[in-house]
């Protein structure tokens, strides 16, 4: 069992076909033995995630800031729910938490996430799998942007190289899954 920690948007405005992806995706997390480490929110894609976390059978473990829980509403249905004192210690708990990350679609805050758990990878603080959820081509411009900055050299081919990539929720937790077997065979 490994923890797979997941970032997404918990607006509460979004289409629906947003929070049925992140309902499947906590659905399978669940029934292939996994534990969800979430943001601790219930509501949005988070919401829907973790509430498919809990039908698959995953064991759920949420981090939320003090001031995003009468915000967001806290999952207070977590098997563990921690509140921290801000948005910093929320990611750093996450971070130690998960073996490995997805990124599902979303706003600034997602993306922050996303950026701070690349960027410690990058600086060889872990050594945790990274996935990007490119459905319908949701992060195409930002991809693209991003192979620029590598053409141009402000990001290493290495760094790219971290970021797996995919727009299914099956192929997702298979290329999460084969990245944490390979990480632990080098281990061994």
């Amino acid at each position: 069992m490994a923890s797979i920690g997941v970032f997404c948007a918990s607006s509460q405005r979004l289409e629906q076909r947003w929070l049925d992806l992140a309902h499947d995706l906590g659905v399978e997390i669940g029934r292939r033995g996994h534990e969800l480490v979430s943001g601790g929110g219930c509501v949005g894609m988070m919401g829907a995630l973790v509430d498919g976390a809990r039908e698959g059978g995953a064991r759920t473990y949420g981090v939320i800031p003090q001031n995003l829980v009468d915000r967001e509403v806290a999952d207070t249905k977590s098997d563990e729910l921690v509140v921290t004192d801000g948005l910093a210690s929320r990611k750093t708990l996450m971070i130690e938490r998960a073996d490995a990350f997805i990124t599902l679609p979303g706003g600034l805050g997602t993306l922050d996430e996303l950026f701070e758990v690349w960027t410690t990878a990058t600086l060889d603080l872990h050594r945790k799998p990274l996935l990007l959820f490119d459905v319908d081509g949701f992060y195409g411009g930002l991809l693209e942007w991003l192979r620029g900055l590598a053409r141009q050299e402000f990001v290493r081919a290495s760094a790219m190289a971290m970021l797996l990539i995919s727009g299914d929720v099956g192929e997702s937790l298979d290329l999460v899954e084969a990245s944490l077997l390979g990480a632990a065979a080098d281990r061994a």
